[in-house]
């Protein structure tokens, strides 16, 4: 087998880091068995996908995306341009993925947080280009042009949450949301509403800054002002604040997303349970389906999402999940 050499680049951008990285791919004897569905394939070594997220790079959830997009890349032997912005921002957003269009990739995949990205995203699908969602947009990407969606269902993992806090006791229950505009975290929350309504309970919303210090102050003033005995938060540093901030209190916490510390409270039985939306696979999959469609025309039926959660985390094996969380694979 020829030996290749791996080639990356780090360049540093005021939108964020952009990494384009090239390693061997598998090669593979005779004729594909299927024309790719616009023009001739394209050989391996030469596919060129983009990347386009909301996730700050600072963010650890958004780390383990990046590690499954770059361990894509790695394997199949793709030229990946990831960028994002420094900060939430639809408008950078936007930004980003015109610029992306530009260069006229054999792929997108972007993230779609808020409806504003509408317009870019069509604007992409109109240039011909293959798009994929990842993480936010399961409710959106079909009536945008969108091929495939990766990730989970929000509200129904909202939902899932839900009954399990209800399961445990949870009536009266406040969902933390640390993303306001996020339709993503919107609909969990809406979710946890649903389950708390199916058991004649009722929850509301904390809007929050997971960087600011006193943010576990201010849910334990939010629970005991409205005598809140759960707290589902959508993320993981949210869940963390809020377990801080009951601490001691019969109070029942579950969160989204994972991490070391999460896992270890979880361990500890200071958390419930963590939702695992296996962010890993969501920076994998994509790049694995666009390099597949640009070289052999193949893809996963059109227009469905590929659910990549929710998978539940819980005391019972918490352990395993932290050994990968610390690999950046969970």
């Amino acid at each position: 087998m020829k030996r290749f050499l791996l080639i990356a680049l780090l360049l540093v951008a005021g939108c964020g880091g952009t990494e384009i990285v090239r390693e061997p791919g598998v090669e593979v004897s005779g004729a594909p068995t299927a024309a790719p569905l616009q023009g001739a394939p394209v050989p391996d070594g030469a596919v060129r996908i983009a990347v386009v997220t909301h996730g700050p790079a600072s963010s650890k959830f958004w780390a383990i995306i990046r590690n499954g997009v770059d361990s894509a890349a790695r394997r199949l032997d793709v030229l990946v341009d990831y960028k994002s912005p420094d900060v939430f921002s639809v408008e950078r957003m936007s930004e980003l993925i015109d610029q992306a269009v530009a260069t006229k990739p054999d792929g997108l995949v972007v993230s779609i947080p808020a409806p504003g990205l509408a317009p870019a995203i069509r604007r992409a699908v109109d240039a011909g280009i293959p798009v994929i969602s990842i993480n936010s947009g399961s409710d959106v990407f079909r009536s945008l042009g969108v091929l495939v969606h990766v990730g989970q269902v929000e509200d129904r993992a909202g939902l899932e949450a839900g009954r399990r806090l209800a399961d445990a006791g949870v009536r009266q229950a406040l969902c933390v949301n640390q993303e306001r505009d996020n339709t993503g975290t919107d609909a969990r929350c809406a979710g946890l509403a649903k389950a708390m309504r199916e058991v004649g309970g009722r929850s509301r919303v904390l809007h929050i800054d997971d960087e600011d210090p006193r943010t576990p102050s201010e849910i334990a003033t939010a629970v005991a002002a409205d005598g809140v005995d759960g707290v589902l938060a959508t993320n993981s540093i949210g869940g963390l604040a809020a377990a801080q901030g009951v601490a001691g209190q019969p109070v029942k916490v579950g969160t989204f997303d994972l991490g070391p510390d999460v896992l270890k409270a979880v361990e500890a039985g200071k958390l419930l349970f963590a939702v695992d939306q296996q962010p890993y696979l969501q920076g994998y999959l994509p790049i694995e389906m666009l390099a597949l469609r640009a070289r052999y025309g193949i893809l996963p039926a059109q227009h469905d999402v590929v659910a990549t959660g929710p998978n539940f985390v819980t005391r019972d094996n918490a352990a395993q999940a932290l050994e990968l969380s610390e690999r950046s694979i969970r």
